[in-house]
């Protein structure tokens, strides 16, 4: 999915007329050290979000906008990150993640991401 198609998305614009059901966390929230396992953030948006060290392991962020998101020393383990909107291969780097953890066709799954333990 290219993000000239999801910009001009309907769900998107209405982001910009409507914040109803939206989960709008901010500019520069601090979710330092959050424990965020689990959590349904399909279309949040994390703008900015100071997400260092947190545990986002098994975490749905599937078209969350995660334009400056700080991702330094988080772990991504089984997260979903498909269709994620303004994730960059930057952000991955810093992060920690896993064979599990989804991600676009267009991001590389960085080296130092350790194998789960008991697979090939």
């Amino acid at each position: 999915m290219h993000a000239s198609k999801l910009v001009r998305s309907p769900s998107l614009i209405g982001r910009k007329q409507s914040n109803k059901g939206q989960k709008n966390f901010g500019k520069r929230i601090d979710l330092i050290g959050a424990n965020l396992r689990g959590a349904d953030l399909r279309g949040a948006d994390l703008r900015g979000c100071l997400l260092i060290a947190a545990d986002v392991t098994k975490a749905d962020l599937r078209a969350a906008d995660l334009i400056g998101a700080d991702f330094r020393d988080a772990n991504l383990s089984g997260a979903d990150l498909t269709g994620s909107i303004f994730l960059t291969q930057e952000q991955l780097n810093a992060a920690n993640g896993d064979k599990k953890t989804k991600l676009s066709s267009s991001l590389i799954r960085p080296s130092h991401w350790q194998e789960i333990k008991g697979t090939k």
